[in-house]
């Protein structure tokens, strides 16, 4: 028999919206250049920093007011996709990788320039890479499935019907305000407090739940070094709170409700990859680093 220990778990959040794109217009004046700096309309909660955003213009026309340096073929086109970072006055930088975003910092951020007239413009987050939530203490979640009672005036024993299953759960995590060192790797646990805050767009989240991650068995058994399994859920915000003590770290507690299907993942330790017609790997579009593996459910 072997014993899992829960300090080789880990929770993974990728961000959703939960509505479509937010219609807006960049003017002149909006435009700082020499800040690297910008701004449009929008409702406070609608972005935070660290989303990775798909900007495009209305009317066809290119967005003049990032420079050719912000674009992958460096020339200025009318869409495209940054991380941004969202400071006290609603100001916006852009930034290519998500943790320079976090760090905000503004020699980093992608340069800008002034534009002679406005830009209708639609907004849409778009992030697709699951992170690591930093500090994370412990997390639980909880399936249930419903009974219909079927029992008629005649029958000796009651008798029911299992009808629909939904899920809820909690996480717990030290709260940090941005945490630089992960080079993007983590998600900061301040995000969850701004992701119950988010009323345009909902407070969803897609999240993995590792039972076992790789490298890790406890019988020493090689031929389960690699495997890992997971629950993968779809969920809304239902309550952010901070815990508060003087004599301990500040943390941070959410509630979950699931808003779709709770699946038990498993991915062994033979890989399948998509490949194209070089053989060469799938790679995402964000992180270079990762390639597109065979769903094994």
């Amino acid at each position: 028999m072997s014993v899992y220990l829960g300090t080789y778990g880990n929770v993974y959040l990728k961000r959703k919206s939960a509505q479509g794109s937010k219609a807006s217009v960049v003017n002149p004046s909006d435009v700082n250049a020499s800040r690297n700096r910008f701004s449009f309309d929008f409702e406070t909660g609608f972005l935070v920093s660290g989303d990775q955003v798909e900007i495009d213009s209305t009317d066809g026309s290119n967005l003049a007011f990032v420079t050719s340096a912000g674009w992958v073929n460096g020339t200025v086109q009318s869409g495209g996709k940054w991380f941004v970072n969202v400071d006290e006055l609603g100001g916006i930088r852009l930034y290519s990788t998500f943790s320079a975003a976090l760090a905000g910092d503004a020699t980093n951020a992608i340069a800008l320039a002034s534009i002679a007239t406005a830009i209708p413009i639609s907004v849409k987050i778009a992030n697709t890479v699951p992170r690591m939530l930093g500090q994370c203490i412990n997390y639980e979640l909880n399936t249930n499935r419903e009974a219909v009672d079927t029992t008629a005036l005649s029958d000796e024993f009651r008798s029911q019907y299992s009808t629909l299953m939904s899920g809820s759960g909690q996480f717990t995590a030290f709260w940090d305000y941005v945490d630089v060192k992960t080079a993007g790797v983590q998600e900061a646990p301040h995000y969850l407090l701004q992701l119950a805050l988010r009323t345009e767009i909902g407070s969803e989240f897609s999240a993995q739940f590792y039972l076992k991650t790789g490298g890790y068995t406890p019988d020493g058994g090689a031929t389960l070094v690699a495997d890992e399994l997971w629950y993968e859920v779809d969920g809304v915000i239902t309550q952010a709170g901070v815990s508060f003590e003087p004599d301990g770290p500040v943390r941070v507690v959410a509630d979950f409700v699931t808003t779709g299907p709770i699946r038990l993942r498993a991915k062994l330790a033979t890989e399948d990859r998509l490949l194209q017609e070089s053989a060469d790997d799938l790679q995402l579009e964000q992180d270079t680093t990762s390639v597109i593996l065979l769903d094994r459910a």
